[in-house]
């Protein structure tokens, strides 16, 4: 795999950006009318991080996630049918409904789940990566974790075992700068993430998260090396949420001026005007794509609005694993 991605690769990253935009859009639009219930955390301005490492995996590399994991899940090929069904709580989500938001998985596309408890991916992925190791395959695990998650326990742990086994995982940080409410300057010492790396004998590098191309080199880079056996790799990919923390938080915390600057920096327009001075987009191509995306998001829409609730009496299903497996 090369550092730069090929003409079709690009084109790809550009639509899949898109996509993971006006989907987080119309939720955040349906949430608000009481069409989605509980929590919602959207990646609305990230799209560069998320879009930039799964351009950088194949189909069966592994993908662990986090609370803000929607966008991650559609980079790695994930039905917007089933996401969005899972977000309405509907028995044809991607989890029958039962994980919503901060829980959606699927296994398909080796997206092994978001998860409301920060870093949890950091601990699960050493143990893929031993069975990437022992199953003879040249997979690779990424884990995607945020600043905040950078400062818990689990976190080292994660990395030190990994670097132990040289197992072929890629840590990346979505340092977005703000830990829930708590600026990254007043809970993380020494400022740098992707200095840590230097602590576990393993590379780091720190790359602007609003660059695509920048994201996608980082990965490559890190993906080529477990591929061969080197062992892991830790990423620290810089970024800006536009909105809050969760959907409705009134972002008193940070000044405004931080999304203004985000908002200059958006990760799509940027790729855009790389692709027009390629001579790879024009605006009729990129008319169609947005058309194209935005009838990908109205039909998932539909789906979830037709689709059944759980039936009670599937309230237990899928909890236990009968022993002795059966295929």
């Amino acid at each position: 795999m090369t550092d730069t991605p090929g003409p079709d690769l690009l084109l790809q990253m550009y639509a899949a950006m898109l996509r993971v935009r006006r989907f987080e859009e119309r939720a955040r639009e349906l949430y608000h009318a009481g069409r989605i219930p509980g929590f919602i955390h959207l990646s609305v301005g990230q799209e560069g991080v998320a879009v930039g490492a799964c351009a950088a995996l194949r189909r069966d590399d592994y993908l662990f996630s986090t609370h803000r994991g929607h966008g991650h899940l559609i980079a790695k090929g994930g039905s917007l049918r089933g996401l969005l069904a899972e977000l309405y709580g509907k028995a044809t989500g991607c989890c029958k409904g039962k994980g919503g938001s901060m829980h959606i998985a699927d296994a398909s596309v080796g997206y092994l789940g978001a998860n409301g408890v920060l870093t949890s991916g950091c601990v699960l992925a050493p143990g893929v990566g031993l069975s990437i190791q022992m199953r003879g395959t040249d997979q690779v695990v990424a884990v995607l974790f945020g600043d905040g998650a950078a400062n818990r326990g689990p976190f080292h742990e994660g990395v030190n075992l990994s670097a132990l086994w040289r197992a072929p995982v890629v840590f990346l940080c979505e340092n977005n700068s703000w830990a829930s409410t708590t600026a990254q300057g007043l809970s993380t010492a020494g400022g740098s993430i992707a200095a840590r790396a230097a602590g576990y004998g393993i590379p780091g590098v720190a790359v602007d998260g609003n660059d695509a191309l920048a994201v996608y080199a980082a990965v490559a880079q890190a993906v080529g090396r477990a591929r061969a056996g080197e062992g892991p790799s830790l990423i620290e990919a810089k970024t800006v949420r536009w909105l809050g923390h969760h959907e409705g938080d009134p972002q008193a915390y940070r000044p405004k001026s931080e999304v203004e600057d985000g908002r200059r920096r958006d990760p799509i327009a940027r790729l855009r005007a790389h692709l027009e001075g390629s001579a790879l987009l024009d605006a009729t191509h990129a008319a169609r794509v947005a058309e194209a995306i935005e009838a990908e998001v109205e039909d998932a829409i539909a789906f979830a609005e037709s689709s059944p609730l759980p039936a009670p009496e599937a309230a237990l299903d899928d909890l236990f694993v009968h022993w002795p497996w059966k295929d």
